[in-house]
């Protein structure tokens, strides 16, 4: 299977420069045995095995669910996978949507960016691939908003190959085990870590016992991926400029055609000159177009 996977992908791995203090030797084979033995015997015992998305091996699907899971926490995104999917079941009918509909869908799941880079990722991938997720990484990696982490998940989700999966819940597994004592471990001295220890026989379901395992580590203990070089705290969501520009899309989908006036009548927490500034940022991306004298979603 490994010869598979360097046939289809090839790795890229930008990250950090690294400090020695923060490098370890690969595993023995009677760690790794050991490694794999207690994800595997967690994963049979408190494994979430009945989540929508890994009871598909849909590409489509899957790409949807990785979407949806950056940055959004499990019990959001659940109902809104379903929905989402209901209504935009193929790539090409995600394709042949409105954007304004596309957005409606997404609504609650935040960062709606990822929203518009999917809908752009599903024309790419009807206008090129016939409406079909290709089982390859440099043309995955090439779809808006795919980066390494979204396209290694569909490659192994979807498609059962050993791509080397690296995300904050493996992340924080990696660094429970192999790093208990490091602080600015950079992704770089944990992927060959993620590579050696692959369960070739099962990809998939390793992968997603290693998510499993990494969940219940940072409850269980003082969250290891904050001894991540790539960890940030995230700022607070209200009142911040995120917040506000939500607020603003949210406010031309609820009534196009609004004017920048009566955007800003509506959203009290909006000074005029923010509403100004984020229509017009939201204009750049691709999101709103003026019409006439108002708003409406491009």
């Amino acid at each position: 299977m490994r010869e598979v996977w360097q046939a289809v992908c090839s790795r890229g791995s930008g990250s950090p420069s690294e400090s020695s203090s923060a490098r370890r030797a690969l595993p023995s084979a009677s760690e790794t045995a050991a490694f794999r033995a207690r994800v595997w015997t967690h994963y049979r015992e408190a494994g979430r095995h009945s989540l929508p998305w890994r009871l598909t091996r849909d590409p489509y699907a899957v790409l949807v669910s990785e979407v949806m899971l950056q940055q959004t926490q499990v019990p959001r995104v659940v109902p809104k996978y379903e929905e989402f999917l209901a209504e935009f079941p193929t790539v090409d009918a995600l394709a042949a949507a409105p954007l304004e509909a596309v957005l409606r869908a997404w609504q609650g799941l935040g960062y709606n960016r990822r929203a518009l880079w999917l809908k752009r990722a599903a024309e790419v991938l009807s206008e090129r691939y016939g409406g079909q997720v290709p089982c390859d990484r440099a043309a995955l990696e090439k779809l808006p908003g795919v980066g390494a982490t979204t396209a290694a998940g569909v490659l192994a989700f979807a498609f059962g190959l050993p791509a080397p999966y690296l995300e904050t819940n493996v992340r924080a597994a990696y660094l429970h085990e192999f790093f208990p004592d490091a602080e600015s471990v950079p992704d770089s001295a944990i992927m060959p870590l993620v590579e050696v220890t692959i369960d070739q026989d099962d990809p998939r379901e390793w992968f997603y016992a290693l998510l499993d395992y990494g969940y219940w580590l940072k409850r269980a203990y003082p969250n290891p991926s904050r001894r991540s070089a790539h960890h940030a705290r995230q700022s607070p969501f209200g009142g911040s400029r995120r917040q506000k520009r939500a607020r603003v899309l949210r406010a031309v989908l609820e009534r196009p055609e609004r004017s920048t006036d009566e955007i800003s009548a509506a959203l009290e927490s909006c000074t005029a000159g923010e509403v100004i500034s984020l229509l017009e940022e939201l204009e750049a991306e691709g999101f709103v177009v003026r019409e006439g004298g108002g708003w409406v979603v491009a």
